[in-house]
C-alpha cells in the first residue's frame, strides 16, 4: 500500500498553523529556483534578490487564500513573473558601481549567462517566458501551461519556435 503524500501541502498546511520552521523549510527548498528565475529576467543580482524576497513575501501574505492545485512552486513562478514585470514598469536609476575582480572561470560563465540572456532577450515576451521555464527552469510542459495561463498546445509551439528561433540566433552569432 502505497501513500501518495504532497509535501508541498504539508508545508502550506503547516505555515498556516504558524509553525515558524515550516516557512525555512519552504524558503530554503523554492528561493534557489525563484531567485535563478528572477536573474534571468532582471541582469543586476542585487535587483532580483529583492525580486525573489518580495515573490516570498506576497505568497506569504495571501498564504490563507491560496489553493493548492499541485505544486507550490508553479504559484512561486507566477508570482515571481508579475514581480519582475512590476519591476519593470517602473523607472529605476541603478548606480554604476565599481565591479570587483572576478577570475577567469567566473568570466568564462559570467560570458555564458550574457550570451544565453541576449539570445533570450531576441525572443518574443510570450516565447521567452515559454523558453526561460522549459530550458533554464527545466519545468514540464503542463506545468508551464499551468504556470503562463495558457493551452498545453500552445506551450508546445512556443517552445518549438523559440528554438527554432534560438538556433537561428547561435548559428548567426557563429555559436
Amino acid at each position: 500500500m502505497s501513500v501518495n503524500v504532497d509535501l508541498d501541502l504539508l508545508l502550506v498546511q503547516k505555515m498556516r498553523m504558524g509553525d515558524e520552521k515550516a516557512f525555512d523549510d519552504f524558503v530554503r527548498k523554492y528561493y534557489p529556483k525563484i531567485l535563478k528565475y528572477c536573474q534571468l529576467h532582471i541582469c543586476d543580482f542585487g535587483y532580483a534578490e529583492d525580486m525573489t524576497q518580495e515573490t516570498f513575501a506576497r505568497f506569504f501574505r495571501t498564504l490563507k487564500n491560496y489553493k493548492h492545485y499541485g505544486k507550490a512552486v508553479n504559484y512561486l513562478y507566477v508570482i515571481a513573473a508579475n514581480v519582475c514585470n512590476d519591476y519593470y514598469r517602473t523607472k529605476r536609476e541603478i548606480p554604476v558601481e565599481e565591479l570587483p575582480e572576478i577570475s577567469d572561470k567566473k568570466t568564462e560563465a559570467l560570458d555564458e549567462q550574457i550570451v544565453v540572456r541576449l539570445a533570450l532577450d531576441e525572443l518574443p515576451e510570450e516565447l521567452r517566458e515559454a523558453a526561460v521555464l522549459f530550458f533554464i527552469q527545466e519545468q514540464r510542459q503542463k506545468d508551464i501551461a499551468r504556470i503562463l495561463g495558457i493551452s498545453l498546445p500552445l506551450v508546445k509551439y512556443r517552445i518549438r519556435r523559440a528554438k527554432e528561433l534560438l538556433s537561428d540566433y547561435f548559428s548567426k552569432e557563429g555559436l
